[in-house]
């Protein structure tokens, strides 16, 4: 079997605390128009599950990455019975601008990164890339990690489409037998990869249970340097 020589990081729910960070926001952003609402507590649960299906619509090319917005602040309006503000654009800049404010690293994202200073280190994200820049660089990861991928600069390839992972491995200078991926999402970050040789850890922080078989499963980054020096 190669031998790892480049490591690629999910940023959301992997590096970067983003459920926290918009759980957090969007609670902020529906009780700052309607205070009071019976169902406030069910806002971040709504925004959650409205994500992917609607990002998907950008990464399929259905509509542009501004309309996904829209379309999703939208739908939470329409869930919770709020009236759909008439400036879209402006309201979902609000909720921005307070998910900014929640920016964190996890807590063992800094350390575990440091300890793998003699590999090869970039981060593999479905998000944009503008955003994503700026979290590495906001949660002060930009002078542990290199090159931030998105399927922006692949090709518009995103996981888990087998190109993102070929091409970000490349964008490494490495065949993807010698690149690992680490991340928390099963289909993206886990079983995704396999099909190019590349391999993958879960990052199980939510201690969902056990990996698909074959897969190694850890539940903090604390736990990665030894278990790739192993």
């Amino acid at each position: 079997m190669n031998r790892i020589k480049g490591i690629l990081f999910d940023l959301d729910g992997t590096l970067f605390d983003h459920r926290g960070a918009a759980d957090a926001a969007i609670t902020a952003w529906v009780a700052r128009r309607f205070p009071g609402h019976p169902r406030l507590g069910e806002a971040a649960a709504i925004w959650a599950a409205l994500e992917a299906p609607y990002l998907a619509m950008w990464q399929e090319g259905r509509c542009s990455v501004q309309e996904q917005r829209r379309l999703r602040l939208a739908a939470l309006c329409d869930e919770l019975a709020l009236p759909v503000p008439g400036d879209l654009d402006a309201a979902y800049d609000a909720f921005a601008t307070l998910y900014r404010e929640h920016w964190a690293a996890f807590p063992d994202a800094a350390g575990a990164l440091a300890e793998l200073g003699g590999y090869t280190i970039g981060v593999l994200t479905n998000g944009t890339l503008p955003m994503q820049e700026a979290k590495v660089r906001a949660i002060g990861l930009a002078g542990l990690v290199g090159p931030v991928l998105t399927g922006e600069v692949l090709g518009g390839h995103f996981k888990p489409a087998p190109a993102c992972y070929t091409g970000a491995a490349a964008a490494l200078g490495l065949p993807p037998q010698e690149v690992l991926l680490v991340g928390d999402d099963l289909d993206n970050d886990v079983t995704g990869p396999a099909v190019t040789g590349m391999r993958s850890i879960w990052l199980d922080r939510l201690t969902a249970g056990p990996p698909p078989d074959g897969f190694p499963r850890i539940t903090s980054l604390a736990e990665l340097p030894p278990l790739v020096a192993r």
